[in-house]
């Protein structure tokens, strides 16, 4: 499995609108999601070792940012035909398992992931209130294993956005599988 990492950060880039199920069927949209002083939007799925590495660690941050007034979705974009982990159904055990803080969105068609211009899993882009894009970089130095006491890059970048509405001029792109297009 191929590691894959996403361009850098196009500062003030507008976050493309999206209107997408979560895994009870509710639809959910960018302007529904947006926080008081930013939002997250992040890329992922189930399969990929890159997200499994970071999960607990991530969710316990996206609820630091909730308290910043940052929301959070994450959207699945793979095509879960050849990754059966990926499916709705595997979608709703994990987000019911791990109890998310977050709303998990499928993007069966793939139209958000092209959008968003999402290169792989892990892909975070942070906007601020106004919908600028902020920061797009790496959760931390984890791989495909959670690396030792390791910098909180996401949420230090997320929780500079949401006080001064600008993220970190110095960012390091994420790293992690590639979105599974359909043919």
């Amino acid at each position: 499995m191929a590691s894959i990492s996403p361009p850098v950060c196009d500062f003030g880039w507008k976050a493309p609108a999206f209107n997408l199920p979560d895994v009870d069927g509710k639809l959910v949209s960018l302007e529904s999601s947006m926080g008081r002083n930013g939002l997250l939007v992040m890329f992922i799925c189930n399969h990929c070792p890159y997200v499994k590495a970071i999960l607990p660690r991530l969710i316990a941050d996206v609820k630091a940012l909730q308290v910043l007034g940052v929301n959070t979705v994450a959207i699945m974009s793979n095509d879960p035909s050849d990754y059966p982990e990926d499916s709705p159904e595997n979608m709703k055990k994990l987000a019911t398992d791990l109890a998310l803080p977050f709303p998990y969105l499928l993007d069966e068609t793939q139209q958000v992931a092209k959008a968003y211009d999402a290169v792989c899993t892990p892909d975070f882009f942070g906007f601020n209130h106004q919908f600028e894009l902020q920061y797009r970089g790496r959760f931390d130095e984890s791989r495909k294993e959670t690396a030792p006491d390791s910098t909180r890059d996401l949420f230090k970048a997320m929780k500079l956005v949401a006080e001064s509405g600008q993220g970190p001029e110095q960012q390091i792109p994420s790293i992690g599988c590639s979105i599974k297009w359909k043919e």
